[in-house]
């Protein structure tokens, strides 16, 4: 049996990690490391207010979020846990590169806090949004629409893009999906269908992994470049279909496509249980608990009481680590 390490996208507003910060001295040298490489201070990571500026706030919410990732990693790592696959979600995705070997951590939030110089969209710029979707399935198998249904919410309609597949409920009811685009066309969309169907977020301004991202994708793209691929050293999953990524060119195409193509939780966690993955571990709090259905057990670890809980599960499982390599 084996472990598997999955990490979640999204940029949350809400300071996550005070908890293991306070606990563990590996996570404070930590967060000392990379706001020395970043220029921000451990507060502005760790638990202040984001910037208002879109892509300022945008950044130094990556930074946060891969920090702490990178964190619950490093104190798992020092209980001698490690995964033998690796995968997530956009910024996940990106973040597991790093920790498959495939790229520095330097070098990694040099890049996100790079970010933060993306020029700002035009005051003229129509206005971005996200929703969430909820698509039915026939027969509560968990995987197809149910008789005539579109294969998403807002299929076909302009301004809306399927940005990312989060796949069934546990109950294997319904789907969950990320839309984004226009802020305007996915409002819309939400009056009309049933109410429920598509929730658009508050707050949320980036039409993320949609060609709306297409301006961000070109300003990243030369410092992208000039970044010094690896090859990844463990099974590292794509989220941008269901591939194993196993050479430098791979990441390097995943890292450029990334803000603009949409993401598959479902690529991620199929492709690991392909690899023989029969326990997961959730780093951070942006893959939501006990909604999703997954085709091993999951551990999600935000605060000090999950990694005893993760340690416990992974020896009451019987989880082999003796080939999992020490990862960077």
């Amino acid at each position: 049996m084996s472990l598997g390490y999955l990490f979640g996208g999204g940029v949350g507003t809400e300071p996550h990690g005070l908890e293991l910060y306070r606990t563990y001295e590996v996570v404070q040298s930590w967060y000392e490391q990379v706001a020395a490489w970043t220029g921000l201070t451990v507060g502005q990571i760790l638990e202040e207010d984001l910037p208002t500026a879109q892509e300022e706030r945008q950044s130094v919410g990556t930074v946060r979020e891969a920090a702490l990732a990178i964190g619950v990693h490093d104190v798992l790592a020092s209980f001698n846990l490690r995964p033998a696959a690796i995968g997530g979600l956009s910024l996940g995705a990106m973040t597991a590169s790093c920790l498959a070997g495939s790229l520095g951590r330097r070098e990694l939030f040099e890049m996100l806090a790079s970010s933060r110089d993306t020029p700002e969209p035009s005051a003229d710029d129509p206005q971005q949004g996200i929703a969430i979707a909820f698509s039915s399935l026939a027969d509560g198998d968990g995987s197809h629409p149910a008789d005539g249904a579109p294969s998403y919410p807002g299929e076909h309609v302009p301004g809306v893009h399927l940005a990312g597949d989060f796949g069934p409920t546990a109950d294997g009811t319904k789907r969950i999906m990320m839309l984004a685009g226009h802020a305007e066309a996915l409002g819309a969309l939400a009056a009309e269908v049933p109410p429920g169907t598509v929730v658009p977020l508050p707050g949320r301004t980036i039409a993320v992994h949609t060609p709306l991202r297409r301006p961000y994708r070109d300003f990243m793209a030369p410092r992208i470049d000039a970044i010094p691929f690896a090859d990844p050293e463990i099974p590292l999953l794509s989220c941008l279909e269901p591939k194993v990524l196993r050479t430098a060119a791979d990441v390097r195409d995943l890292f450029q496509r990334n803000s603009t193509d949409p993401i598959s939780l479902v690529d991620v966690y199929t492709g690991m249980k392909e690899q023989g993955v029969q326990l997961g571990l959730v780093m951070g709090p942006s893959i939501p608990e006990g909604i999703l259905a997954f085709p091993f057990p999951v551990v999600h670890i935000e605060r000090p009481e999950h990694i005893e809980q993760a340690l416990t599960t992974a020896y009451d499982l019987g989880i082999d680590l003796s080939g999992a390599p020490v990862l960077s």
